[in-house]
């Protein structure tokens, strides 16, 4: 009954520190930070908009390891009718040759750790990759 001060003291102290991360971003100006992307001056648009590419490219990822492994199709038609291979480093490091610039600033950031390098080799920085046949 008499400990009415010491509860709001203590909520009072518990919503300060759990906010604090929200009010420290804010007041750092970083509150809307994104990363810079290096994108490919050789082409100007991607297997699928930027859009989507920013939002599903996990997804598209992981259903051209399906359509090539599991199901032994090789060839991805975009939304547009345009026609790739599937081919992580003959199609997406063909424009996005350099991994650390263009790759880890985003996963880095987000503090994701996708396992495409579980199976694929990590191609060296601008350097275009050996496509085989």
């Amino acid at each position: 009954m008499y400990d009415k001060g010491k509860i709001i003291g203590g909520l009072a102290v518990f919503l300060c520190l759990a906010s604090f991360p929200v009010w420290y971003m804010a007041a750092s100006g970083k509150a809307d930070y994104r990363t810079n992307h290096v994108l490919p001056a050789s082409e100007n648009q991607c297997v699928e908009s930027a859009q989507y590419m920013k939002e599903y490219h996990m997804q598209l990822m992981q259903e051209w390891r399906d359509q090539a492994v599991r199901q032994g199709d090789n060839t991805y038609i975009s939304s547009d009718n345009r026609t790739f291979d599937i081919n992580l480093t003959g199609t997406c490091f063909k424009c996005h040759t350099n991994k650390a610039d263009f790759c880890d600033r985003c996963h880095n950031y987000t503090g994701t750790a996708p396992n495409c390098w579980d199976c694929h080799n990590i191609p060296p920085a601008n350097t275009p990759p050996k496509v085989t046949e």
